[in-house]
C-alpha cells in the first residue's frame, strides 16, 4: 500500500483533489464508462456526493467492502452510492494502440449519502478507508459544479489520449507518411490532440503536424 499518501495530512489531500477535479474540468477527450449508477447531483433530502480518501489501488476493494456494509447494516436508506470514477484512455507503446481504464481520481471514491453521525460512522470505519476529505472533522460535500464536471468526464464518448512526451523528447512516428521518422516534440495542443514534430527531411529540418496516436516517446 502507498504508505507515503497515507501519512499526507488532510490539507495537502484536499489541495491534491482540488487539482484533480480542476484537471476533470479542463478535460475534454475521456471515456464512457461501466457505472453501476451515473451520478447524480444533491436531492432536496439532504443527500450529496462526498469524497473519501481510501489506499491508492484498492478503491474496487473499499467500494465493495462499504457496499457490504451498508448492507449487512441496513444503512440503504442514508447511503445510496458509491462510486469509483473511472475513465477510458488510449496510449502508444511499441508502435501499438492500447486501451486501458484509469481511475480519473486514484486514492478517492465517491458516496452519495445524508451525512448523519450514524452514516459517517459506517463509512470512516469501513475497512480501507482513511478519511473524508473536508475541514478537519467536518466532511465538505462536493459543489454542484463539480459534481457536473465528474458526471461530464464519465460520460463523454471520445477516449482520453494519454501523452507519455514532452515538448523537446525525442520521438518516433509510427503512423503515416512519415512512418518510422525522428523528430523532436516542437510544440503539443491538448485542446486539438496535435503536435508538432521537428522532423530531419533532405537534411533539413521540416515541422510536421501529427496527431497524439501518431507518435510514441523513441
Amino acid at each position: 500500500m502507498d504508505e507515503d499518501r497515507l501519512e499526507q495530512p488532510e490539507e495537502e489531500l484536499d489541495e491534491e483533489l482540488e487539482e484533480a477535479l480542476d484537471a476533470a474540468d479542463d478535460s475534454d477527450v475521456s471515456a464512457e464508462t461501466d457505472q453501476p449508477e451515473d451520478i447524480e447531483e444533491e436531492d432536496d433530502d439532504g443527500r450529496a456526493w462526498y469524497v473519501v480518501h481510501c489506499y491508492s489501488g484498492y478503491e474496487n476493494k473499499v467500494r465493495h467492502n462499504l457496499e457490504q456494509r451498508i448492507e449487512t447494516m441496513g444503512m440503504k436508506n442514508l447511503i445510496f452510492d458509491v462510486v469509483v470514477p473511472t475513465e477510458e484512455e488510449i496510449e502508444v507503446k511499441e508502435g501499438k494502440r492500447r486501451t486501458v481504464e484509469r481511475r480519473v481520481f486514484p486514492g478517492y471514491i465517491l458516496v452519495n449519502m445524508i451525512m448523519t453521525e450514524e452514516s459517517w460512522y459506517v463509512v470512516r470505519n469501513t475497512p480501507g478507508v482513511t478519511s473524508f476529505v473536508g475541514m478537519g472533522n467536518d466532511p465538505v460535500p462536493l459543489r454542484p459544479e463539480e459534481v457536473s464536471s465528474i458526471i461530464k468526464r464519465m460520460e463523454s464518448d471520445a477516449p482520453r489520449i494519454k501523452v507519455t512526451f514532452r515538448q523537446g523528447e525525442r520521438v518516433r512516428i509510427v503512423d503515416g507518411p512519415f512512418n518510422d521518422f525522428r523528430g523532436t516534440v516542437d510544440e503539443i495542443d491538448m485542446e486539438r490532440a496535435k503536435v508538432r514534430v521537428m522532423v530531419n527531411f533532405f537534411g533539413r529540418e521540416t515541422p510536421v503536424e501529427l496527431d497524439f496516436l501518431q507518435v510514441e516517446k523513441a
